[in-house]
């Protein structure tokens, strides 16, 4: 798989499940986000362009597809990188997938860059825009 696609691995707990013994639906945006977080970590170049710029990340929209139930003692792989860059969006994509490689839950996240000091969306351009387009994997990158 493309070094520009975050793997954390993570357990299922007992905190973690619904009445009926799965993974409860919110939770997997958690463990999604856990994935982001990680690709930031391992990407400190793009958060020092984001700092320097005056920019944040934020999350527009989410589209999740649930594919099969996790439950508790099920170890999780949740892979996460960015798979297109527009002019004032990008997109993020997610998998998470059990250690027998059944895909759990997939979801494409888009987000635009916030102009911190006047509180609203800025352009993706300079140096962060070439930091993002330098990141971009391909989709099927995901299940090489």
């Amino acid at each position: 798989m493309s070094e520009s696609i975050s793997h954390v691995s993570m357990r299922v707990r007992g905190y973690h499940l619904d009445g009926y013994g799965h993974v409860n639906n919110a939770r997997y945006l958690e463990f999604m986000e856990e994935g982001r977080w990680a690709f930031f970590d391992e990407h400190p170049r793009l958060i020092q362009q984001l700092h320097s710029a005056g920019r944040a990340f934020v999350v527009v929209n989410l589209n999740i597809d649930y594919r099969a139930a996790a439950v508790q003692g099920d170890d999780l792989q949740v892979l996460t990188g960015i798979v297109d860059v527009g002019e004032r969006s990008a997109l993020c994509h997610h998998r998470i997938i059990r250690s027998d490689g059944t895909l759990i839950a997939q979801a494409d996240l888009t987000f635009v860059l916030l102009d911190v000091k006047a509180n609203k969306a800025a352009a993706i351009e300079g140096e962060v825009r070439d930091v993002l387009r330098g990141l971009i994997v391909p989709k099927e990158a995901f299940t090489a």
